[in-house]
């Protein structure tokens, strides 16, 4: 009975080591090869037993993995399609071996967490037809993680003007994680700027003249930019990019002030040339007839002492009678052409006050394309022009006037006007 039981025992034992299934594991160190099934002697077609459809490998790890088929592997050969640098295997008995060097990696030829997908096949060395092709797939991964950074192309405080553009380039430095979007925050709300959603966008923004309100004590204010860059991981980076805006001129708007103060001047000035004009005209007017009065008496004076030493008693009588009646003409004189003294002094103000209003018009001619005093220019030709409208008040203008600009810059311009009212030295 004891010996019977040993038996048993035996025998069983015997049984289980032939029958024990094979096993096998990978790993990226090592693989045990899978015993060579041999109790079904009937051909079956070609396979892989063992294919892994995904690996995944630490950088600077070895990959050791026996590939094997159903079939007597004398017969047959391996080989590689697709494969990333430094895989290999062996034609011979199928092992795969890969050292993931971290140079590969570092030089670029490699890239972490990126699927490669490897072509594997087995042929029979005599019969073409007689073949397996598969493919798995390989990734490599490592514990050292570079962050990526948001990097934009200014400094992170730039001062800029009212008006003025501000426009930079945001860049990234790629990591082990490249970002992959970006979003942008401002600490006061923005208008026409231009949206930055990735890497290597533009941020333009031109602040309005109007940004700075009136009630800022300080006449700037501080725009705070934040752009959040994220990769797929969710792993965020914040560049910030602090901007100062301060108070400006609006130039479009003062270059039309200021456009339209001079044409006001302009006209201003050709309505005292008027008047200047209707007055020059009416002293000159009663020059001319107090001249034909002076002539007048000048002559009935000399006539009549010339007829007094006549022999004839009639031309005497006449000569005696002439001088009376130059004198006669005197009060006549002062009546019909009176002296135009205001007129003329009036006259001789117009013409200095255009000739100060052109002086200042010309002074305050604009520079450049963009002159920084026009607020001063604006303000030193509106001052003018009141003083001398203050000073001219009782001065009469027409706007309606019946000569052409050029026909009054010819008139008052004209030699015998200048010589008129130019002052001469003894």
């Amino acid at each position: 009975m004891v010996v019977t039981r040993v038996l048993t025992y035996l025998f069983f034992m015997s049984l289980g080591m032939v029958t024990t299934i094979p096993c096998f594991c990978q790993s990226p160190g090592f693989h045990i090869p899978m015993a060579i099934d041999s109790s079904n002697g009937q051909d079956t077609a070609l396979r892989i037993r063992n294919l892994n459809p995904y690996f995944t490998l630490h950088v600077d790890s070895t990959l050791y993995y026996n590939l094997e088929i159903n079939k007597n592997p004398s017969q047959y050969f391996w080989y590689l399609k697709n494969s990333p640098l430094g895989l290999r295997i062996n034609k011979d008995n199928g092992m795969l071996t890969f050292k993931a060097d971290k140079s590969y990696f570092l030089s670029g030829r490699l890239k972490y967490d990126l699927p490669y997908k490897v072509m594997v096949g087995v042929q029979n060395l005599n019969n073409p037809k007689d073949r397996a092709d598969t493919s798995f797939t390989i990734v490599f991964f490592t514990t050292e993680i570079v962050p990526s950074r948001v990097k934009p192309s200014v400094s992170n405080t730039v001062f800029i003007d009212e008006g003025d553009t501000i426009s930079f380039r945001i860049d990234c430095e790629a990591g082990s994680f490249p970002i992959e979007n970006i979003a942008f925050y401002s600490n006061i709300p923005l208008k026409n700027y231009t949206v930055v959603k990735k890497c290597d966008d533009d941020f333009t923004w031109t602040p309005g003249y109007d940004f700075i309100k009136e009630s800022d004590s300080l006449k700037q204010k501080l725009v705070i930019l934040q752009f959040v860059g994220v990769n797929k991981f969710f792993t965020k980076d914040t560049a910030t990019v602090r901007i100062y805006v301060r108070d400006a001129l609006n130039y479009p708007v003062m270059l039309e002030e200021y456009n339209k103060t001079t044409r006001a001047v302009s006209n201003y000035i050709l309505q005292l040339k008027y008047a200047f004009m209707e007055l020059d005209k009416k002293v000159k007017g009663t020059k001319t007839t107090r001249t034909t009065f002076d002539m007048t008496t000048a002559s009935s004076a000399l006539g009549g002492t010339i007829l007094s030493s006549s022999a004839a008693v009639g031309s005497q009588t006449a000569g005696k009678i002439l001088p009376g009646a130059g004198v006669a003409l005197v009060p006549v004189k002062e009546a019909v052409a009176p002296p135009k003294t205001a007129e003329q002094n009036s006259a001789s103000l117009i013409r200095s006050s255009i000739k100060r209003l052109e002086y200042m018009k010309s002074e305050n001619a604009l520079t450049g394309e963009k002159d920084m005093d026009i607020v001063k220019k604006i303000t030193k030709l509106k001052d003018e022009m009141k003083q001398i409208q203050i000073q001219l008040i009782d001065v009469p203008t027409d706007e309606t006037m019946t000569m052409s600009e050029d026909e009054l810059n010819d008139y008052f311009n004209s030699k015998k006007v200048n010589d008129k009212y130019r002052l001469k030295s003894k």
